[in-house]
Order: structure tokens, then sequence, then C-alpha cells
């Protein structure tokens, strides 16, 4: 803490009181697609090369569940998020607005039990308890348990908080299969050595948007996009994606690259036909 103090004095001496005064302070609010420490531990480091190459100061803020998270979002207590749970018509309202995305390969909704479980079908599933990361995630829990909606498969749906302590139950036996993407199910079975059998699989989605406030000046957005999508491309940028990356098991080429509203046309397509608890 005392270092962080010095750090910021030293700032302070080396630029004007009236510059200080004029430079805001972003908060960035990524949806929690991992436990808090692996989150904060990707997303630190990217946000502070995007600070530093945009001129726009952005600070982690995060919950203790994606649920938390959410919840800042919609209080407004945040400018910039990476999610995909701003796309319901209500929320539409907010006028968030998408300016990029990250590339991965496409994502899918997957309802999956450990590789030695006897349940090789969904209907074995009913009257079972299923565990998703919470009511937020919408490919991992919209999808899924829309899906499971559909077909008249009642489970008893059980909240992890985010999506490892969702996969770590599972495997406890807490709870007979899982709510998740196809990216993070890969990414814990590297990291964690756990076998999956995937009873079943969605359309294919793009991963999270990044998205501004409408309160935002536009350039300070067109600043921390130009940032975000340019990282690759910078041989440091690059090297911190591929780090960050790593840490927590996402597609080593995971990058970010420009993005519209219209890039997420099959995330409203959803909410047209969703039963009204998952709207």
């Amino acid at each position: 803490m005392f270092r962080r103090l010095l750090i910021f004095a030293g700032f302070a001496l080396a630029f004007p009181a009236t510059l200080l005064a004029e430079t805001a302070t972003y908060r960035f609010s990524p949806v929690n697609q991992w436990d808090i420490n692996k989150t904060a531990s990707y997303w630190n480091p990217i946000i502070k090369y995007v600070s530093d190459k945009s001129g726009v100061k952005l600070e982690l803020k995060i919950g203790r569940t994606s649920a938390d998270t959410t919840a800042y979002v919609l209080a407004q207590e945040v400018e910039f998020v990476f999610s995909n749970h701003l796309f319901s018509p209500a929320r539409e309202q907010l006028g968030w607005k998408v300016f990029g995305r990250r590339w991965t390969p496409p994502l899918y909704g997957q309802i999956a039990v450990p590789a030695d479980s006897p349940i090789t079908r969904l209907e074995e599933l009913k009257g079972q308890e299923v565990v998703f990361a919470g009511p937020e995630a919408f490919i991992g829990y919209k999808i899924t348990y829309g899906l499971l909606a559909s077909k008249n498969i009642d489970v008893k749906a059980v909240f992890a908080g985010n999506q490892n302590a969702a996969f770590a139950q599972m495997f406890a036996g807490k709870a007979k299969a899982v709510g998740s993407n196809s990216a993070l199910i890969d990414g814990y079975s590297i990291r964690e050595g756990k076998q999956f059998r995937v009873l079943w699989t969605s359309e294919a989605y793009h991963d999270l948007a990044l998205m501004a406030s409408s309160k935002v000046p536009e350039k300070d957005v067109k600043a921390v996009a130009s940032a975000f999508i340019g990282m690759h491309r910078d041989p440091v940028g690059k090297a911190i994606l591929l780090k960050a990356s790593e840490e927590v098991g996402l597609d080593p080429k995971a990058y970010f690259l420009p993005a519209t509203g219209a890039d997420y046309a099959s995330y409203r397509k959803f909410y047209e036909t969703a039963i009204p608890s998952l709207r």
C-alpha cells in the first residue's frame, strides 16, 4: 500500500494538478468467467496495458460473483464492460454500445457430466441437480437451461457463483451435470486434467462484447477501443495477451477485434422465444 502511495505521489509531481483533475478514471467490469483471483489475474495486465496505451485510465471492478458484477453494471457504477448480459430488450434500453469483442473459436452452450458418469442422455437429468455459474450467464445458463426447459426436463438449478466453482461442485458429486460454454469446459479440462462427457451442444455464438456506457465521451471510447484492438499487433501487448490466456486456459491466439451490436444478433434472437424467467 505504501509503495502504491509513493507511485501516485511521483505521478502527481510529474503532472500539473489541473491535468490530474481533468483525467477521468473509468471502472471496467468483465464478467466473472473464472473465480475472482483468476479473473483478476487475466484482466489486470490487459487493462494496465490499455490504460497506458490509450492514456485513458481504467481500473478493474468485479464482484464476488458474476451476478454481483452485473449488478454494478445495472446500477451504472461502471463505464466499460466485457459482457454478454446486456442484450435483452430491457437492458438494451440502457444505451451500452459494442465497440469490440474477443476473438476465440466459436462458443457453444454445453451440458456436460463427468466422463465416468453413468448418465448418457439429457432425459436422465430430470429431477437432478444441475450446476451453473449463475443466473446471468447467457451461454452457460440461459442457453443450456432454456434447452432443458424446452424439452420439459425439469432440473434443480444450482448456482455456484462462477464457472470454476460450478465445475468443482459437479466433480465433487454435489451436482449431476453442469451448464457452461465450450471454451470454459475445454480450459478447465486442460488446466485441471478433468474429463467431461458432453450431452448437448448449442449453435455457435461470439465471445463476450467490449462495451462502453453512453456517458463516456466518444474520444475516450475511441482511444480505449484502439488500444484493445491493436493490442495483438504490438509485441508487448501480444506477450501480455498470450500470458493472460495461458493463465486461464484460453486459446493462446485470443485477441480483441472490432465489433458492433450486429455481431450479437443471435443473442437478441434467443430472447424472442425465451421463457419469461430467462428474459
